[in-house]
């Protein structure tokens, strides 16, 4: 029997790097595949792997490298720039996929113009599974397994010691900047201009109350609802995450100084029947992000697939708590429920 073949596009930006290494500890055979054939090659010297150059506008060398293998996890944003020739390769293809998307557009474009076409190839696309969106979205569905009907849902992020990579600072331009957001309300989608408020979440400790900014544009009203029986779905951030001035000049920091991130994640669901509330916590929200995708990818290959395929959501790929729990095991986080 051939042994899955796990292509990471973007292989050699710092969440590639990290996805790489996590999949090689695990025996996994991988292919390191982007733009950059010669910083391909470099780091397939090191590792000793193959590599497949693959440019965005080569529709081809793109289709090649799905065609070829079994899990293609997407590793190189912006999103709203990479991700559809990316997806609609996989998609076309029948290779299962998984990208680090925090875009909601992007998100709710995959949901919209590829689910047929998974669906008819057997593809299992997972948009979103990452860090900011992923987290949230199974942290959400763990919150409220069993819950009939959820009033609201609302998901805070605490993050200190962030140091943006390049393509994640180009990504938080955008999404900051973008003026028509998602979001979901009344049952319902909405789209549309939101105008961002202060609010305080009450963290529990050690973090405590927090001021927030409120709704933040992450993939949580996208994808939450599609799992969680929800009327409204909200994401937010804490403020003091964006006052940390080296947060915006951290482009050549190294792995070592991206490992120092400390995070919070909870969330809060509110029922006719009753409230819950659940958090995880750690350190290096880079790691926690591969860790994310590498075990998502790994149970696409493993015989833990979902029934269904198509365009999912973690949490809708995924029986949440236990995924949570496997990533807890690894050292991810700490998760309380």
């Amino acid at each position: 029997m051939t042994a899955p073949l796990i292509a990471i596009y973007g292989a050699t930006g710092h969440t590639g790097r990290l996805v790489a290494a996590e999949l090689i500890d695990r025996g996994q055979e991988i292919v390191l595949a982007g733009r950059d054939g010669a910083a391909l090659e470099a780091m397939a010297g090191e590792l000793g792997c193959r590599t497949v150059t693959a440019p965005l506008d080569d529709r081809a060398a793109i289709r090649g490298l799905a065609e070829s293998a079994d899990v293609l996890i997407h590793c190189a944003g912006p999103f709203s720039v990479t991700g559809d020739p990316v997806a609609s390769a996989a998609a076309e293809a029948g290779c299962h996929y998984i990208d680090h998307a925090v875009e909601p557009h992007h998100v709710k474009h995959l949901f919209d113009t590829y689910q047929a076409t998974a669906q008819r190839t057997g593809a299992i696309m997972i948009p979103s599974l990452s860090f900011y969106g992923g987290l949230g979205d199974l942290l959400a569905g763990a919150v409220t397994e069993g819950m009939a009907d959820v009033a609201r849902v609302t998901v805070a992020y605490a993050v200190t010691g962030w140091r943006m990579t390049t393509g994640a600072l180009e990504t938080a331009r955008q999404l900051f900047a973008e003026t028509v957001r998602i979001g979901f309300s009344d049952g319902a989608r909405q789209v549309g201009y939101v105008e961002p408020r202060n609010v305080v979440f009450p963290f529990p400790p050690p973090v405590g109350p927090r001021s927030m900014i409120a709704p933040v544009p992450f993939p949580e009203a996208v994808t939450v609802p599609r799992h969680v029986p929800a009327r409204e779905v909200e994401a937010m951030l804490t403020a003091r995450t964006f006052e940390e001035e080296p947060v915006f000049t951290s482009e050549d920091a190294d792995a070592q100084i991206r490992a120092r991130t400390e995070f919070t994640v909870a969330v809060q669901a509110f029922g006719e029947h009753g409230d819950r509330a659940g958090h995880l916590s750690g350190h290096d929200l880079w790691r926690a992000a591969a860790l994310a995708s590498v075990t998502g990818a790994l149970r696409l290959t493993g015989g833990e697939a979902p029934a269904k395929s198509g365009v999912l959501s973690p949490g809708e790929a995924f029986p949440a708590a236990p995924f949570l729990a496997s990533l807890e095991r690894l050292g991810a986080f700490t998760v309380t429920l």
